[in-house]
């Protein structure tokens, strides 16, 4: 009879923990992406399902400058956002052990001693009875353990484990946001030494030019027009030349906060400044496989799961909350006999809570929907930039190179056009205005030149980085068509290219 008994009293706990971990979040259905389901401007070759997708493509194997990858490797290590991200990382894993523990109960043992005098008329034996009463306790329990029949501890773990996945995937963009960045900064830094030199040379051949006209001047062959648009044209480089050094220490302070650290060992050299120091051609595939290569839509995807689970247990609150705190130990007024069989002692004390008046409970329920519906237009919304950044790279890619061809025919007739102004000044058919203007067509075509190639190699990283690609060092399945970083194709090169022919 006592052994039945005894079965019958586990009967509710044993119910209890078979119903535990019921939920009553909503079923999750992952929102559809509301994107097209191709990309425009994407040629066939770039969407072949065949070749390593972008995501995968690593940096090392993209990247083909040494003195970039060595950047790349300082940045990594040393920049203090890619720490925080790192830290954020740490603390939603802490976190969601923290809530993790509640699912399991908690265990602890202890001991303690009581002593207590008492007034003659409050001792429960009387005056006979001793004035000072001790008790020592010793035992292990378990306290508040919940009953997790509806779910609501489960979901707030499992919400806390999305939030946890959400910060390793915020992690993953900075990661790649910060090569990409590095990559931005090193290409501008170059593109503007590269401006530097040309004005320096354009001022040096301007300076010829004046004094030349100056001598001209002064023997009575030139005129003071022509004088004075020399001097302009000389004033102007100049103003140019102060305003590029100021770019380039502002480039080259962009890219050390970006290292996070002064580069204190020797860089390798550097690839030649051209379109072929990056993967020419980059696979995208289709729109659907951002879902699962880019880091901040997977992010979205996991803070729009946690806050699924969050319905759950805001659900859950409108259900009886059952736990259980039990004690097991000895109890005696001498330490000496505390031990002994006869003072074994334990306690069991089951509580149960039922909302009658729940206002609060039912607002948590409604901010538990309402900030999911907010989750589910930043996933989407999400979806869409990523989508907008694939498809404006692909647009950059598309008109770059022609654009490229068309300014370098531009710098070649232009330099042809001021060789000719200079001959027929020279012998006296045309005025100096032609010959100056036709060295600003030169000057403006070659810096436009390089302006085009430095943003041309910036789109090129912007794909890659929008792919979802500079998460992985090294590529998984060897690239097709990787050269090294010197192996650049002349015509391709971005060059400065030669200064004006002086006037004689």
């Amino acid at each position: 009879m006592i052994k039945r008994n005894f079965h019958y009293r586990l009967l509710p706990i044993a119910v209890a923990l078979v119903l535990a971990g019921c939920s009553l979040s909503p079923d999750y259905t992952r929102p559809a992406a509301p994107v097209p389901q191709t990309y425009p401007n994407a040629s066939e070759g770039l969407q072949d399902e065949n070749a390593v997708p972008a995501a995968e493509l690593g940096w090392r194997q993209f990247f083909r400058d040494p003195q970039l990858k060595a950047l790349i490797e300082i940045a990594l290590v040393n920049n203090r956002d890619m720490r925080v991200a790192i830290e954020r990382v740490e603390e939603s894993r802490a976190l969601y052990g923290i809530q993790q523990s509640d699912r399991f109960p908690t265990i602890g043992a202890g001991a303690n001693a009581s002593l207590q005098r008492m007034p003659e008329q409050l001792r429960a034996g009387g005056a006979s009875a001793p004035s000072v009463s001790r008790t020592y306790q010793a035992g292990v329990g378990v306290t508040a353990f919940e009953l997790d029949l509806f779910g609501r501890v489960k979901n707030l773990t499992e919400a806390a484990y999305q939030q946890y996945l959400a910060s390793e995937q915020a992690r993953r963009t900075v990661h790649i946001t910060l090569i990409s960045q590095v990559a931005e900064a090193y290409f501008r830094l170059r593109a503007t030494e590269l401006q530097r030199q040309l004005i320096t040379q354009t001022l040096k051949s301007r300076t010829n030019s004046y004094d030349l006209i100056q001598k001209r001047f002064d023997i009575g062959v030139a005129g003071s027009l022509d004088l004075y648009q020399a001097k302009s044209q000389l004033d102007q480089v100049r103003s140019d030349l102060q305003e590029i050094r100021r770019l380039e220490q502002q480039a080259q302070n962009a890219l050390l906060l970006l290292l996070g650290d002064t580069p204190r060992k020797s860089l390798p050299e550097a690839a030649p400044f051209s379109r072929d120091q990056l993967l020419a051609d980059i696979p995208v595939g289709l729109p659907s496989d951002l879902l699962t290569r880019r880091p901040d839509i997977m992010a979205a995807e996991n803070n729009l799961l946690a806050a699924n689970a969050n319905i759950g247990a805001a659900r859950a609150a409108f259900f009886p909350n059952i736990s259980l705190t039990g004690l097991l130990g000895f109890a005696s007024d001498a330490m000496g006999g505390l031990f002994s069989g006869s003072n074994r002692f334990w306690s069991f004390t089951p509580e149960i809570t039922m909302p009658i008046f729940g206002g609060g409970v039912s607002g948590n329920l409604d901010l538990a929907k309402a900030r999911k519906n907010i989750a589910v237009a930043q996933y989407e919304k999400t979806i869409q930039e990523a989508f907008r950044e694939v498809a404006d790279a692909l647009a950059g890619e598309a008109t770059y190179a022609e654009q490229l061809d068309a300014l370098r025919d531009l710098e070649k007739s232009a330099s042809e056009s001021l060789r000719i102004a200079q001959l027929r000044y020279d012998n006296g058919i045309d005025s100096f205005l032609q010959v100056q203007t036709a060295e600003v067509t030169l000057y403006d075509a070659q810096r436009l030149f390089l302006d085009t190639g430095m943003s041309s190699l910036m789109n090129r990283v912007e794909l890659y980085k929008a792919l979802g690609g500079g998460w992985n060092e090294n590529t998984v399945v060897q690239a097709p068509d990787v050269k090294d970083a010197n192996s650049v194709v002349d015509d391709t090169q971005l060059p400065v290219q030669s200064s004006q022919e002086q006037p004689t």
